[in-house]
């Protein structure tokens, strides 16, 4: 019999607050956390936005000497671990090291110091290339240096698939649990990618919101008016426990997770399947997997991007798998404040969909005005809804047709 996973410790950082409950709450509140690009001179792009987080200091989290070793999207998985295991209260002695793992997903991992490092190749040669160029940037980096933080000896491992692997690495850190390799896992996405290279690309593939003269409205997630999404920065990653040893040590419990799916579209390298099928599948998958159906669904926070296409497809997959009870399902995008975070926004909503159930709360949507044509679900517009929630779902989607969807339930012992 499969073992039951909790979630003890949630951390989160990202463009409307720095902790966990900061960021909850700016959530709850409906903040937007999109402004004009600052880490670069954007004047010359279509896209001048993005989600930075803002008030963030590296050096509150890793030593003078660390900071030259790592890429930002490493100093935010560090970050947010160290709020979700300080929530967690989860104590790694050297006997329980072996069973605690660490798995960190990031679709683009250090593009920043690739970005730095290749304009000093160019203009000043080989050598002087820092030698912590390739330990800076590789995506599993985040996990390598979040494992050894905590001395976490179990499972370490990462996940790339695009804007699915935080989500992915909340599902594979789950049965990890559930089958017996580890008894704990620190787990979700971190992402870093404002930089000129991924603005300049992204925006060239005509995937961005170009709102630049009102950033705080671009990310308008099934809104008539969508242009396209905003991207996003930050991390989100989880304490996962078995409920035993959980239980054992008094810890916090913010959400049972129940279910886990994967799927993939096969259909095309960005665009999701037309129909919604691949999106349906994943969502019946880990249905199936927690052992409910979808009438058992309270609440979604939804992979909703703001793209034309993208909100459309998913709406239509949620109204095939949900057919005339599709209406009673609260549906929110958290992306409408924090933008896309690319391979960091599973574990984030990951968490955000743990809180909301803790909580018994649903974000809202913001900038929602003008549903548009083929979006007709119930999109939590504009204010945060108290509600049960029973049952929570989380999807992800990624390029390369890629889907992830994550089940949590409240915990009632």
């Amino acid at each position: 019999m499969a073992r039951r996973v909790v979630v003890t410790g949630v951390g989160l950082v990202s463009p409307v607050g720095v902790g966990t409950e900061a960021c909850w709450s700016a959530i709850l509140r409906g903040c937007n956390g999109i402004e004009r690009i600052t880490h670069f001179d954007a004047s010359a792009y279509a896209c001048q936005i993005a989600g930075e987080v803002k008030g963030f200091d590296p050096r509150d989290f890793v030593t003078a000497k660390d900071l030259r070793k790592m890429a930002r999207f490493i100093f935010f998985a560090i970050a947010a671990s160290d709020f979700a295991m300080g929530m967690a209260g989860l104590e790694i002695t050297p006997a329980l090291s072996p069973r605690v793992g660490v798995y960190v997903g990031s679709g683009i991992g250090g593009f920043d110091i690739i970005e730095r490092e290749h304009a000093k190749l160019l203009s000043a040669g080989p050598r002087r290339v820092t030698p912590f160029f390739i330990p800076a940037t590789v995506v599993n980096l985040a996990s390598g240096n979040v494992s050894i933080r905590w001395n976490a000896k179990g499972p370490n491992s990462a996940t790339a698939t695009a804007c699915t692997s935080g989500a992915h690495a909340v599902g594979d850190s789950f049965r990890l649990i559930q089958n017996g390799y580890a008894d704990a896992m620190i787990c979700g996405g971190a992402e870093a990618a404002i930089t000129p290279m991924s603005i300049a690309g992204f925006a060239a593939m005509k995937a961005l919101s170009t709102r630049n003269d009102h950033p705080e409205t671009a990310s308008r997630p099934w809104d008539a008016d969508r242009d396209g999404f905003v991207v996003g920065e930050g991390a989100g990653l989880l304490v996962l426990e078995e409920l035993e040893s959980a239980q054992r040590r008094g810890a916090p419990i913010m959400a049972e997770m129940v279910g886990y799916g994967m799927s993939g579209d096969a259909y095309h390298i960005t665009s999701p399947a037309e129909d919604g099928e691949g999106a349906e599948r994943v969502m019946r998958s880990a249905l199936e997997d927690a052992g409910i159906s979808a009438r058992d669904v309270s609440y979604i926070n939804s992979h909703g991007t703001s793209t034309p296409v993208g909100d459309v497809i998913e709406s239509r997959a949620i109204e095939r798998l949900f057919g005339k009870d599709a209406g009673k399902v609260a549906v929110s995008s958290t992306k409408s404040m924090t933008g896309h975070l690319l391979g960091g926004a599973g574990g984030l909503e990951a968490g955000f969909s743990a809180l909301a159930v803790r909580d018994q709360v649903a974000p809202p949507t913001i900038n929602l005005e003008r549903p548009g044509e083929g979006c007709n679900l119930d999109y939590v517009p504009g204010q945060a809804r108290p509600m049960e929630i029973e049952y929570a779902l989380s999807n992800s989607f990624g390029f390369g047709g890629t889907n992830g969807a994550l089940v949590f339930r409240r915990y009632s012992g």
